[in-house]
C-alpha cells in the first residue's frame, strides 16, 4: 500500500497539479514501425452536392431540373468523359484541382453510396464511419484498421477536429485530437521562465522510476511519455511550408498535417473536416460570392496548397487524401433555390501515386421512374459503387491491410483502381 505522504514525496502531486496532458497520453504503447504512407480522410460535412462538383454539363435534364442553380456549360472546367462517353467537368472555381487532375494525381469516383441512403446527417455519417449500412453502431473502419497494427504510437492517429470522429473509434486505439499546435502544450498558470522551470521540475521528478513501487513507476513513465509526445507535436509548429496556405480552418488544418508529415512524428492516419455543405437554401453555385462558390473556393485553395506543398517537399508519393460526404443531394432544386438531402455523391482521391481519372459512370438525370441510374421516384442519384469498395481499395492497396477482415466482407472492386 502506498501512503498519501509517499505519493506526494515522490512528486506525483506536483505532476497532477502543474501538468495537464490529454487523456490519450496515458497510453504507453511504443511506435508500431508501420510504413511511411499517410492517409488523410477528408470529410465534407453536410452533404455535398456532387452534381455541382462534377457537372454533367451535356445532360439536358441537369438544366431543366435546376433552372436557377445549374452551372452554365460554358463555365464548366472540362476534364473528359466517363466510360460511357458522358462529358463531365468541374465547378468553375476548382481551377487548382483541375491542374492536379491534369497532372494525373486526382481521381473522381462517381455515384458512391449504399442501398437505401439514410439521408440523415447523423445516421449517414455513422454509417460511413462504421462501414456497415444496416447499422450505425460499432467501431469505426479506420479504428479497426489501426487496431490490427499491434502496439500503437500515441500519435498514430490524429484528428484536427475537437472530437474524435466515429470512423477512428475502436477498442485500444488512442486518437490525438489536436486542432491547434499552440494549445497542445505543457499547461501552467505561469509563463516565461516560471513555466519553463515548472516543466523542467516535472520532467526531473518523472526521470526517477522507482522499480519497487510499480504504481509510481507507471505514473512517472506516463509523464515521460507525455513530455516526449508534447515535444514531438511542438516540432510541427516549427514547420515552414513551401507554399502559402489559406488562412481558414481547412487551410490551416492541412498545413498542420503537412507539418506533421514533414517532421515525421509518427502519425499514420489524419482526419480533417470542413463543413457548410448542407445547402438547402440559396445554394448559389454561380455568383462570385455564392454559398457554393465559397465552399468550392475553400476546398480548391486548401487541397491545391496541400498538394503543391507535398510535391515540393517530396512527400506527395507517401500521401493519399480520401474525401467523402455523408450523402449527395436531390437532383431537382427546391423552392428556396437550394437542394435537399439525397443519395449517392462523388468521392475524391488525391496523391502522388493516385491513378487519376474519372471512375464509374454518370447518372442519366431523366426523371422517368424507369431510369435505373436514379432512385426515389427519379429524385436522387442511385449508387453504382458501394462506398466500402473505396475503403477496401485504400486498405488493401495503400495501407497494406486486410479489407475483408476489417470491413467484415469482400467489397473489392477491380475496376476501382485509383491506387
Amino acid at each position: 500500500m502506498i501512503s498519501r505522504r509517499q505519493f506526494v514525496k515522490n512528486g506525483v502531486a506536483a505532476f497532477t497539479v502543474s501538468f495537464a496532458a490529454p487523456a490519450f497520453l496515458s497510453d504507453l504503447a511504443k511506435a508500431q514501425g508501420a510504413s511511411s504512407r499517410n492517409l488523410v480522410v477528408l470529410a465534407l460535412a453536410g452533404g455535398n452536392d456532387g452534381l455541382s462538383t462534377l457537372v454533367p454539363y451535356t445532360d439536358a435534364f441537369y438544366y431543366s431540373r435546376r433552372p436557377t442553380i445549374a452551372i452554365p456549360a460554358g463555365t464548366v472546367l472540362q476534364i473528359g468523359s466517363d466510360s460511357n462517353g458522358k462529358a463531365l467537368g468541374l465547378h468553375p472555381r476548382l481551377t487548382g484541382l483541375r491542374g492536379v487532375f491534369n497532372s494525373g494525381h486526382l481521381a473522381f469516383v462517381q455515384r458512391v453510396g449504399y442501398k437505401n441512403s439514410s439521408r440523415s446527417h447523423f445516421t449517414g455519417t455513422d454509417i460511413w464511419s462504421v462501414a456497415n449500412p444496416p447499422s450505425s453502431q460499432g467501431s469505426g473502419w479506420v479504428g479497426r484498421y489501426l487496431s490490427t497494427l499491434g502496439p500503437l504510437d500515441p500519435l498514430a492517429a490524429w484528428t484536427t477536429t475537437g472530437d474524435t470522429p466515429h470512423s477512428m473509434l475502436a477498442s485500444g486505439v488512442s486518437v490525438a485530437a489536436i486542432s491547434s499546435i499552440n494549445n497542445f502544450a505543457f499547461a501552467s498558470p505561469n509563463s516565461g521562465s516560471e513555466a519553463t522551470l515548472e516543466r523542467t521540475t516535472a520532467a526531473a521528478i518523472a526521470s526517477h522510476v522507482p522499480v519497487n513501487q510499480p504504481h509510481l513507476a507507471f505514473v512517472a513513465s506516463t509523464v515521460q511519455g507525455a513530455m516526449t509526445t508534447l515535444d514531438r507535436v511542438a516540432t510541427v509548429g516549427t514547420y515552414s511550408p513551401s507554399v502559402t496556405y489559406p488562412n481558414n480552418g481547412l487551410g490551416q488544418a492541412l498545413r498542420m498535417v503537412a507539418g506533421a508529415m514533414s517532421k515525421g512524428i509518427g502519425t499514420k492516419v489524419f482526419f480533417v473536416q470542413t463543413g457548410g455543405f448542407d445547402t438547402h437554401a440559396s445554394q448559389d453555385t454561380n455568383g462570385a460570392n455564392g454559398a457554393y462558390v465559397r465552399l468550392m473556393a475553400t476546398l480548391d485553395d486548401g487541397l491545391t496548397a496541400f498538394h503543391n506543398d507535398l510535391r515540393n517537399t517530396g512527400l506527395l508519393n507517401d500521401t493519399l487524401v480520401l474525401s467523402f460526404s455523408e450523402f449527395g443531394r436531390r437532383i431537382t432544386e427546391n423552392g428556396s433555390r437550394g437542394t435537399d438531402h439525397g443519395a449517392a455523391s462523388v468521392m475524391m482521391a488525391m496523391g502522388g501515386l493516385v491513378r487519376g481519372g474519372i471512375y464509374g459512370t454518370a447518372a442519366s438525370l431523366n426523371p422517368d421512374p424507369s431510369n435505373a441510374t436514379l432512385e426515389n421516384g427519379g429524385g436522387d442519384v442511385t449508387y453504382e459503387t458501394d462506398f466500402r469498395s473505396a475503403y477496401a481499395r485504400v486498405i488493401d492497396n495503400w495501407l497494406g491491410g486486410d479489407s475483408v477482415a476489417i470491413l467484415g466482407g469482400n467489397f473489392k472492386k477491380p475496376s476501382l483502381s485509383f491506387v
